[in-house]
């Protein structure tokens, strides 16, 4: 059996490979682009982390090492940032 299968099993979990690297943060919406820089950058420091105005133009290229961090005109995350 594979490990950590019968606690998952038994008590209903998920069984989530410490190896999983997060690709999206939507806790962070409300809270200041700051705020948000700091927890995406503890949690993925390889990314490019970038603020940008919530109506700004942007291009739609796929970059895999960028997170683009939507802000409100309060400073305030309007979106959940993911990597794209």
């Amino acid at each position: 059996m594979e490990r950590g299968g019968a606690a998952a099993a038994a008590g209903g979990g998920v069984v989530v490979s410490p190896s999983a690297a997060k690709d999206s943060w939507p806790e962070l919406v409300g809270v200041s682009s700051e705020a948000a820089k700091t927890k995406i950058g503890e949690e993925r420091p390889e990314l490019d982390v970038q603020v940008v105005p919530a109506d700004a133009f942007v291009t739609t290229d796929y970059n895999a090492g960028r997170v683009r961090v939507f802000v409100d005109s309060d400073d305030k995350v309007a979106r959940p940032p993911k990597i794209g």
